[in-house]
């Protein structure tokens, strides 16, 4: 059996070639794709010629523009900028059946079996690199028998490890400052370690690890190209660990200890000795519908005019594919081809126009028309099915009809439009649970994804209305009922009480709430009419006492 062979394809300026192909501007022209981060707007993709000017992705656009007045920018939009990347991995199946997109700029192709077909590995990636320059776009090839160094080497092959300001870089500094940073380096004396940097030695299009070699090759790149979040590289770097070499020769315990399973799981999917699979994107229909207009329009009846129009097309296509919307969005395409759009979520899937249209008109204020919207698109974001045909007479498609008429959908819909508001997973519901201890005897649900609870069972005792975390109570450390007691600074008499019920701990599960041990419940009724639910705690792990933990009504 043939070893696997991944191949990384990275696209690294996509956002803005794909606006650039659009466009038809300049190749020359500094070109940026601006993210709007809520509290400024920031550089996300950038052209060849706006990198070649010094500008960088993250930066603020009005640093851009201080620093290349020439900077043409369009805002960015990550729907189409998805559906640019999935039409990419329809192009790459040529080559191999099996590819996955890496979103936001990436593809993923197992290539086991499949290179000799295109004269080798090389010739392979070399027709990658060239036809997507037809197409107008930069890419990288990383090869290699693994997902994780594919990927590095796609992104990082001839990446250099360094230091943005540190005693690395000592010859910028004054010469009295470099004699004393000679004698005395900081972080090899316990200090901070100077923040690495990355500088590219290399342009090559395309990096190939023969079979067996993917340690060797991952060695010399910045630890980075593990996939890393910044604040570990960050961290990492403070250590003085800056390659991917330096990380692997470590001992595995302490790194596990002070940065977690996730920095070893990623070192091992790296070199290959944990699994990662390619999963392709399965097929999936596509519900939309679309709307072009004659005129740029702007004001709100005018879109809900066009809502109207969309909703009934778009839940016909649902029922015609037995489907049921979950999620929906709008999308406004203005006249200088940017676009705004709106989602919603349903809690309950539905191909019915009266409960999706409102769910989208309350939230119609939210797009902002600019100069002009020309095209209104409504798509189906998440579908599930609701119904299977069958074929039923006359008196079944009476009773069919007569049940779908009586379900009353008011509560679904009133989720609907308070979820528009507040998000879904903010709106939840309590369900049964099996569990013997009075906290655990329910689960808290989401009530968008949930259905209503039946009949719930019925305890052996009555539990108390109110309930909270157990409360210490100020009575002799005995088992036996006190007469008397202090609870929140009072001092209440003993009226009545009922009990005990005995409720022991889950002995399968360590629960820090009952390490105290057995408990002995009593309904207890103050000489101030107060029904309380005292328990006896007998002592495990924790101390012995008496303890408060609910109130009857």
């Amino acid at each position: 059996m043939p070893e696997r062979r991944i191949l990384s394809v990275w696209f690294p300026r996509l956002g803005a070639e794909r606006l650039l192909r659009r466009t038809g501007l300049d190749a020359d022209v500094p070109f940026a794709v601006v993210r709007d981060t809520g509290q400024m707007q920031v550089l996300c993709s950038l052209s060849g010629a706006a990198e070649a000017a010094g500008l960088r992705v993250g930066q603020p656009l009005r640093d851009a523009h201080a620093m290349c007045a020439t900077l043409v920018t369009k805002l960015q939009n990550p729907h189409q900028e998805a559906v640019f990347l999935a039409s990419l991995g329809r192009w790459a199946e040529r080559l191999s059946p099996w590819v996955a997109t890496q979103p936001p700029d990436a593809l993923l192709l197992d290539i086991t079996g499949c290179a000799h077909l295109f004269g080798g590995e090389e010739a392979m990636a070399r027709q990658i690199v060239e036809e997507a320059s037809l197409f107008g776009l930069t890419s990288r090839c990383g090869l290699a028998g693994t997902v994780g160094a594919a990927w590095a080497l796609a992104r990082y092959a001839g990446a250099v490890p360094g230091a943005d300001r540190s005693g690395d870089a000592i010859d910028q500094e004054a010469r009295a400052t470099r004699s004393r940073a000679a004698k005395r380096r900081h972080w090899e004396r316990g200090g901070a370690a100077p923040v690495a940097g990355v500088s590219r030695s290399n342009s090559t299009p395309f990096s190939i690890a023969p079979p067996g070699q993917a340690r060797t090759f991952l060695s010399p790149l910045p630890i980075a190209a593990l996939r890393l979040e910044e604040e570990q590289v960050a961290a990492l770097n403070r250590l003085g660990l800056r390659k991917v070499g330096d990380l692997l020769n470590q001992p595995r315990g302490p790194l596990a200890r002070r940065f977690g399973r996730g920095l070893l799981l990623r070192m091992d999917q790296a070199v290959g000795a944990a699994p990662e699979p390619v999963s392709p994107a399965r097929v999936k229909p596509r519900l939309a519908t679309r709307l072009t207009l004659p005129e740029p329009i702007g004001l709100i009846d005018d879109l809900q005019a066009g809502l109207d129009r969309l909703v009934p097309r778009l839940c016909q296509l649902l029922a015609d594919q037995g489907q049921g919307v979950r999620k929906v969005r709008l999308e406004a395409w203005r006249a200088d081809g940017s676009m705004g759009w709106i989602e919603t979520g349903l809690a309950r899937a539905t191909d019915e126009p009266d409960r999706i249209r409102p769910l989208l008109a309350i939230r119609l204020d939210e797009i902002d028309a600019g100069f002009g919207i020309d095209t209104l698109r409504l798509i189906a974001a998440v579908s599930e099915p609701i119904q299977h045909r069958t074929a039923a007479g006359h008196l079944d498609a009476t009773a069919a009809a007569r049940d779908r008429l009586a379900r009353d959908t008011a509560v679904e819909d009133l989720i609907g439009r308070i979820g528009g508001r507040i998000g879904l997973e903010a709106i939840t519901r309590l369900h049964p649970a099996s569990s013997h201890i009075p906290e655990k005897t329910s689960q808290i649900l989401a009530a968008a994804w949930s259905e209503p609870a039946g009949d719930w069972p019925r305890p052996a005792t009555p539990r108390p209305l109110l309930m909270w975390s157990p409360e210490p109570v100020n009575a002799p450390d005995a088992p036996h009922l006190p007469a008397a007691f202090r609870w929140r600074g009072r001092a209440h008499d003993l009226a009545e009480a009922k009990g005990p019920e005995r409720i022991a701990p889950e002995w399968w599960l360590d629960d820090p709430n009952w390490r105290s041990g057995v408990r002995d419940y009593w309904q207890v009724t103050t000489g101030q009419g107060e029904r309380l639910w005292l328990y006896y705690a007998h002592g495990g792990t924790m101390s012995s006492g008496w303890f408060c933990q609910g109130r009857f009504a």
